[in-house]
């Protein structure tokens, strides 16, 4: 392509993603049917606080009831939350006159146990049953599905950002651009109310998440849990995404049992599936009568819905998905592609057919034989009565979701990973992440990335902020040439980071699928260097299923495994390292109902004492940076010499730079040419010998949508001199001045128009008297300023093969070009990949690489936002 039409491309691409980027004026269309989810008539509204309330013994206007006291509930709530142990509680109680001296209403653990037991207003409680799979018992713990769906959904803390209804969003009033973020934006709820609505006018449908994975409890012993987690796709997925909302509850633990006793391979794959689904069925039962009939349910406002619970999504890896769905391993759960089609990414192929597997699945009435042949037809395992048999309006193979964890960063990433290391060789990879300049978001593996085992998704997500930038100019075997390697791995890197995509439009689902054909037009690559043989691989068929997926239920962060992989740890690993590990099933659930119970009534109390904490600001999601810049309140030096600036800041050309920009303010009227300038500037004399400096600038997080969020800082750009070894310690720390994308006050949202690259060297304030002599009163300089050396501007278009832009640092007459900006100007930090040629030079160091190294790539890989605008 010449470099016109890849600057057309370029231009239509920022263009598609400056729309999703502007959402000021989105088009809302509600449901067609005005009735659908509308309160129903009541005698009386009563929000689920005061329901609450009344359930609890309190004479006396105690808030804290039924514990006597603040400090009587506070030490309870630290007890179940935050000790070590009941053991170690009881021992501390048990010192002479402690619980005396504090006022408490318990002298110990079973006290305190009996007084949540009794006092406290119930939770959903969980039961042990048996089932019953081949002749063989198995224990289940589970929890009524209803009670925790009514539990979520009548939460109070929810009860503003419930969503009951499904909606349309457009970009524009002509209604041609969609929107697709929360799941009510979703084809699937719109089309499954307008089913519902033929038979219940005037429901509301409640989406059932279901997700499920099992996990090690124990780093010896090989000790498991099956946790089963449910949440509802009323609750925003901005809330029931993080674990601290308590959006997602417990819903079962299913059996773990290896069935040694089973030898044949055939037959225990069979009868571990029949388990599951026996198991499933049991607990998700309750959803077939509600599902149809439905039930009058009350938010946390008190206001009442005749709601529908429907099973509309299934999380998972892939042995999960597999399970589920009772198809084959190695065969998509979704789809009926062959097998050996799964590397082709035009190969057609169907949706798995719901009837047709239902039908078969009847056939278990007619016979054994019948039906095992029945299911080998349709496609799947003969599972007898498999949970989502019966469950109204399910589709099973359509609500398996997409999953960013396993199926992208722990699969396609994991692949990549070994591949290019038998490509470019690890030593010359590990060499290259050894020498990449820091940076906010950027982890530095200082003993590289090849050598690295069970790589968490994480530490996944870390390697890919540079992957494809340390393998620019890299020398491939053969000297092969390395634009395909590129652009596979860009096209792959591409749909990881589209994919995350908080919202999508119809045209940004577009530019998934260019992604996608971008990396297998150029997967063959991997063929020639001998890595690979074929490309058969389920995950990476399963990426064919993302736009269609994001279109039907909303963006990938609806149902997202990562989630819940935290969820492992606060209410199965910690519950089980709270049992005596003897019977230990029965100990975590009563463990984990106490532990609700007291985050319900700490809930309960923050509204008493000061009603609802969480200001309701409706907003859809889109990929705005929404941030403030701060600063420390005072300096990191109060005073630095102009002499210690440029020896230890490496700020060379601070007097001239400074008085330069003095110069310019006074004369901010003027069009100054560069000699007249510098005249003036030379006439500038400063009447100081040192400023105050800071060494580090911080962008924080806003709550934009109003949900509570706590505040976080989202990136940082430092300016500091390095720090020499005192005696007798190795405790020197180099120097670090990173780089910034700076504004020069035209730059938009998207895009590299008015926006260039800089070194910050200094960060400094002048003080309030010096800058009142040097500046026009009308001109006064900001608070703070920043010392900055230029690389050269962008080009008009970033390279064709790695789309990353390349620059140089700006250098005239063999000096550095530096100025004097606003730090308001600095719009966020960058990160730039040296140009490391065939080899890197061993010399350089991630601490001198910036100063060592001329050329540079710019890295949009950092996070969402740089990838947004900059790519």
């Amino acid at each position: 392509m010449d470099n016109n039409g890849n600057h057309a491309d370029h231009k239509a691409r920022q263009q598609v993603e400056q729309r999703l980027l502007k959402q000021d004026t989105v088009t809302v269309v509600p449901y067609l049917n005005s009735r659908a989810g509308q309160p129903i008539p009541q005698a009386e509204i009563q929000n689920s606080n005061a329901t609450y309330a009344s359930s609890i013994d309190d004479d006396v206007g105690n808030p804290y009831a039924p514990f006597c006291s603040q400090m009587d509930w506070e030490i309870a709530r630290w007890a179940k939350l935050r000790s070590s142990s009941s053991t170690a509680f009881s021992d501390l109680l048990s010192i002479d006159n402690v619980s005396e001296r504090l006022g408490l209403s318990y002298k110990n653990s079973r006290e305190l146990n009996m007084l949540i037991d009794k006092e406290l207003p119930t939770r959903p409680k969980f039961r042990r049953e048996q089932i019953v799979v081949a002749g063989e018992a198995f224990d289940i713990f589970y929890r009524d599905v209803i009670e925790c769906i009514k539990a979520l959904y009548g939460d109070p803390d929810f009860a503003d950002f419930l969503v009951f209804s499904p909606e349309r969003h457009y970009t524009d009033d002509d209604e041609t651009v969609r929107l697709f973020s929360d799941m009510h934006t979703g084809k699937w709820w719109w089309n499954t109310q307008k089913k519902l609505n033929k038979q219940r006018p005037g429901a509301t449908i409640i989406p059932v998440i279901i997700s499920t994975n099992k996990t090690q409890v124990t780093v010896f012993r090989n000790k498991t849990a099956y946790p089963v987690y449910l949440t509802i796709g009323n609750i925003p997925k901005e809330i029931h995404r993080k674990p601290s909302r308590h959006a997602q509850i417990l819903l079962t633990y299913l059996p773990t049992t290896r069935l040694d006793h089973i030898t044949n391979k055939a037959s225990h794959r069979r009868s571990a599936a029949n388990l599951y689904h026996a198991c499933m069925a049991r607990v998700l039962s309750p959803l077939e009568k509600a599902g149809l009939d439905g039930m009058a349910m009350p938010s946390g406002d008190g206001v009442s819905r005749h709601c529908h619970p429907l099973f509309a999504c299934f999380v998972g890896d892939y042995p999960e998905q597999v399970l589920a769905t009772a198809v084959k391993t190695t065969e998509c759960p979704k789809c009926n592609i062959p097998p050996d089609k799964l590397e082709n990414s035009t190969a057609p192929f169907e949706m798995r057919d719901l009837g047709a597997i239902l039908d078969a699945l009847a056939a278990i009435d007619v016979g054994d034989l019948e039906f095992v042949q029945a299911c080998c037809d349709a496609g799947i395992k003969p599972v007898v009565h498999p949970f989502w048999e019966r469950l109204p309006y399910a589709n099973i193979f359509q609500a398996v979701t997409p999953n960013i964890l396993h199926q992208l960063y722990q699969g396609l990433v994991k692949h990549l990973l070994s591949w290019l290391a038998q490509a470019c060789g690890p030593a010359e990879i590990d060499a290259r992440c050894q020498r990449l300049p820091p940076n906010h978001h950027i982890r530095l593996f200082m003993k590289g990335i090849t050598g690295l085992s069970r790589v968490s998704g994480t530490e996944h997500a870390q390697i890919c902020r540079f992957l494809l930038g340390i393998i620019i100019d890299i020398q491939l075997p053969e000297n092969l040439a390395s634009a395909c390697l590129l652009r596979a791995v860009r096209g792959l890197l591409n749909f990881l980071y589209l994919a995350q995509y908080p919202c999508h439009s119809s045209e940004t689902l577009s530019l998934l699928d260019d992604a996608l054909a971008l990396f297998h037009d150029n997967k063959e690559i991997f063929v020639d260097l001998g890595i690979r043989n074929h490309f058969n691989l389920p995950k990476l068929h399963a990426t064919r299923h993302y736009a269609s997926m994001i279109r039907l239920y909303g963006t990938t962060d609806n149902y997202n495994t990562e989630y819940t992989e935290r969820l492992h740890i606060d209410l199965t690993k910690d519950a089980y390292r709270a049992t005596n590990h003897k019977d230990e099933f029965a100990q975590m659930t009563q463990w984990l109902e106490r532990k609700e119970k007291i985050l319900r009534h700490d809930k309960f109390i923050e509204w008493r004492l000061h009603g609802n904490p969480f200001p309701h600001h409706p907003r859809p999601p889109d990929l705005s940076y929404d941030c403030t810049q701060t600063l420390t309140k005072h300096p990191s030096a109060k005073a630095v010499s102009i002499q210690r600036l440029i020896s230890d800041y490496g700020a060379t050309y601070f007097r001239e730079a400074l008085a330069r920009y003095i110069a310019q303010q006074n004369h901010f009227d003027e069009t100054l040419s560069h000699r007249r300038l510098e005249d003036l500037a030379a006439s500038v004399l400063l009447p100081f010998h040192s400023v105050a400096v800071y060494h580090k600038i911080k962008w924080i997080s806003i709550d934009a949508r109003g949900h509570g969020d706590p505040l976080v800082t989202v990136d940082s750009v430092h300016a500091k001199p390095g720090r020499t070894a005192t005696r007798g310690r190795n405790d020197a720390i180099p120097a670090r001045f990173d780089t910034a994308l700076i504004n020069n006050g035209t730059g938009d949202s998207v895009g590299i128009e008015g926006y260039r690259v800089g070194q910050i060297r200094t960060i400094f304030s002048l003080r309030q008297k010096d800058a009142q002599s040097m500046f026009p009163p009308t001109r006064q300089p900001p608070k703070h300023l920043a010392y900055v050396e230029w690389f050269t501007p962008f080009p008009s278009t970033p390279d064709l093969q790695h789309g990353m832009y390349k620059i140089s640092r700006f250098v005239c007459s063999g000096e550095r070009i530096a100025s004097i900006i606003p730090v308001s100007n600095i719009a966020r930090s960058i990160h730039l990949i040296p140009k490391f040629g065939r080899v890197a030079p061993r010399h350089w160091t991630s601490s001198n690489v910036l100063e060592e190294c001329d050329t540079f790539f710019v890295n949009y890989y950092i996070d969402r936002h740089s990838f947004v605008a900059l790519r």
